[in-house]
């Protein structure tokens, strides 16, 4: 998932609740935020164009079939590359702007050993989230896995700078983890800053934020999607909701992966304009939010920068 505005803004949509020259540390974030959103099936800004076995705990599945991130209150995930009896291995990858290559990684286990067996969750075995540090290029991607468990995807980058990936995933019998690295990609890093925003645009489409994001206590959120200054009644399930979101805490980048209130849709089901969330975030500040729908096949991402509220 180089934005048309350098805006300072960036993407969302949420329910639950909040929840190179390669090299991989723990999260590291500098101050800045979104130019450009890429979705694996969609558009950018731009061109309208990542111990013990861990043993289950107390269910946290939520209706769209995925770990709810409200079962886990006040607890951000992809602030570390172990966690819960699992690693994200080192990731290979191209080292500068421009290079063609591939990207490829393995979830490994306390023994070292690949993880080939997963619990898909709203719809794919494992979702790759890619973002710079700075909150922009931002991508959600699902790479394919081989038989001894290395995932891989076709890969370049168009902006230099330090990114984070993110492995967000659920193995058998275990609960879901989001497991992170970072990347470095030579070039002139111009780094983009981050302003407040509830309304963005992509492809003709006005995407609009209401609601207030309050730390600490349940936030009531509303997407609404509008075209040609008219109510799009058409959005489609995509990964199991009407709408996805990945929401990062700016500073560390902190990380939920959060879905839409209510049942998961079937196929050829639509809905809109609106899509609602109930948010609960576990500390006060900026967050940036990514929203992914889609329309007529297509997938769009698009941004918001949140400041949460007394």
């Amino acid at each position: 998932m180089n934005a048309a505005a350098r805006l300072g803004l960036f993407g969302l949509g949420l329910v639950a609740v909040f929840g190179v020259a390669a090299a991989a540390s723990g999260a590291i974030a500098p101050e800045g935020i979104a130019a450009g959103w890429t979705t694996e099936e969609g558009t950018t800004m731009a061109d309208h164009t990542q111990a013990p076995a861990h043993s289950p705990a107390p269910s946290t599945q939520s209706e769209h079939g995925g770990h709810d991130p409200s079962a886990q209150a006040g607890h951000l995930g992809g602030l570390a590359l172990a966690e819960a009896g699992y690693a994200l291995d080192a990731i290979t990858a191209p080292t500068a702007v421009d290079e063609s290559g591939v990207l490829s990684f393995r979830i490994v286990d306390a023994h070292g050993e690949p993880v080939v067996d997963y619990t898909p969750e709203h719809d794919k075995e494992l979702h790759l989230i890619v973002v710079r540090t700075d909150g922009a290029e931002f991508r959600h991607v699902h790479p394919e896995r081989d038989a001894q468990g290395r995932w891989s995807i076709d890969w370049s980058w168009t902006e230099a700078g330090s990114y984070r990936v993110f492995a967000d995933f659920a193995a058998s019998g275990a609960e879901g983890v989001t497991l992170s690295r970072t990347l470095d990609v030579a070039g002139e890093f111009r780094p983009v800053a981050p302003a407040p925003t509830r309304d963005a645009e992509i492809a003709g489409y006005e995407v609009r934020l209401s609601g207030d994001l309050v730390a600490g206590s349940a936030s009531d959120l509303t997407v609404s999607v509008i075209r040609d200054g008219a109510p799009v009644t058409t959005l489609e399930p995509y990964l199991g909701a009407f709408g996805h979101l990945v929401a990062l805490r700016q500073g560390d980048l902190g990380y939920a992966h959060v879905h839409p209130e209510g049942a998961a849709p079937h196929d050829g089901d639509a809905a809109g304009p609106d899509v609602s969330f109930t948010a609960s975030v576990p500390t006060a500040g900026r967050y940036l939010l990514y929203f992914d729908f889609r329309v007529d096949g297509t997938v769009h991402s698009v941004p918001f920068v949140v400041d949460t509220t007394p």
